[in-house]
């Protein structure tokens, strides 16, 4: 679930940090800039691990700022494919079960990747499945709030920098540009569709 990138930056440290020591301002300035951050196709930035390397300072004409390239590990949240997850349903729709491990909101399981047979209950906003036994059917409830268990089967990466538009189409993607705003950086997909995923309650009740 968690990995270490080693990473390069330079970071600059104003003139009013000179009284600290080197390492402590540049492990707050890379927090400050990476914590809580998607690095594109490397993943959720957590927090700074350790740093492996510091080169020269400088201090450039017009800023009196030092400037140190660093060379250091970060831990980042980035599951690997096939990987068995266990968080919270936050929400459904008709895209699928959206879930949350907490610190990370951007998951979902498509309906295809559901147990099935499966079905949307609009009522209630709630998938449902369909359980088959000897006896009928049986309508196992989705509920939110429930805690589920989950194999991740894809990830989505998608490149939210800020990229100003053309004269042209300024008066015309507005709409878009609002769309594409709120799109998620990093996103997982996940799937229930083998026995012992899904809700912990299905597999632990007796």
């Amino acid at each position: 679930m968690f990995v270490l990138v080693e990473m390069t930056d330079t970071v600059r440290i104003p003139p009013w940090q000179f009284e600290r020591k080197l390492n402590e301002s540049i492990a707050e300035e890379l927090n400050k800039k990476l914590a809580n951050k998607v690095v594109y196709n490397v993943g959720l930035c957590i927090c700074l691990y350790d740093i492996t390397k510091l080169e020269d300072s400088y201090i450039f004409p017009g800023d009196g700022a030092s400037h140190t390239k660093v060379h250091f590990r970060y831990v980042v949240f980035h599951p690997f494919l096939d990987e068995i997850l266990i968080g919270q349903i936050k929400s459904c729709s008709q895209d699928g079960v959206h879930v949350s491990i907490g610190f990370f909101d951007d998951i979902v399981i498509p309906p295809e990747s559901l147990q099935q047979p499966a079905k949307f209950d609009e009522a209630e906003q709630v998938w449902v499945w369909e359980y088959e036994t000897e006896e009928g059917a049986h309508d196992l409830y989705m509920d939110i709030g429930e805690e589920i268990r989950f194999r991740v089967v894809d990830e989505t990466f998608v490149d939210t920098s800020p990229t100003g538009p053309s004269s042209a189409e300024a008066s015309t993607s507005t709409a878009a540009e609002e769309v594409q705003k709120k799109e998620a950086p990093y996103t997982l997909v996940g799937s229930i569709s083998e026995p012992g995923l899904g809700l912990l309650s299905w597999w632990t009740n007796s």
